[in-house]
């Protein structure tokens, strides 16, 4: 059996979980073991409602979801709840879709957790930038074939465009 080399789950501290590429079974293990002590679960659209079932049944669970010009709550106060629950002293679990890191704004949640002092933990899930691609059967990298790949995403930020 695998077990999280014994890490232990702490109150008063934020997770920042992957989700995965949206196949409920392609979690990590580690953020499976978060999801079934979560006191408090803050959820994207992205992610799977099987996911769900693994949360205790005691445990608040809070849809942020977004879509395209469409936002359930702004950002800032997503981080705001975050915050609001781990001072509560309650286990945290963010869950979104895919990888925090990728896409996820999980940069922005880890950057106000850590301004307002509160432990947080990223979780790294299946991107499906990798997942996709390998589903499909084509590697995204193949010696002598394709030896880079980058992502990226179809809309506009602030920083200048990928230049090639």
């Amino acid at each position: 059996m695998l077990h999280s080399h014994n890490r232990p789950v702490e109150r008063g501290k934020v997770y920042l979980v992957g989700a995965g590429p949206g196949d409920p079974e392609l979690i990590t293990v580690r953020g499976l073991t978060l999801l079934r002590q979560a006191e408090v679960v803050v959820y994207d659209r992205l992610v799977h409602p099987a996911l769900l079932d693994e949360v205790p049944a005691t445990a608040e669970r809070i849809y942020v979801g977004k879509t395209p010009g469409r936002h359930v709550l702004p950002q800032e106060a997503i981080q705001e709840l975050l915050i609001d629950r781990a001072r509560r002293n309650l286990i945290v679990v963010r869950l979104k879709g895919g990888d925090p890191f990728v896409f996820g704004r999980g940069g922005e949640e880890a950057r106000a957790l850590a301004q307002a002092g509160i432990p947080f933990e990223v979780v790294p899930g299946v991107t499906s930038a990798i997942a996709v691609p390998a589903y499909a059967g084509i590697p995204v990298t193949q010696r002598g074939v394709a030896c880079s790949f980058a992502v990226v995403t179809g809309h506009r930020c602030d920083l200048e465009a990928l230049a090639l």
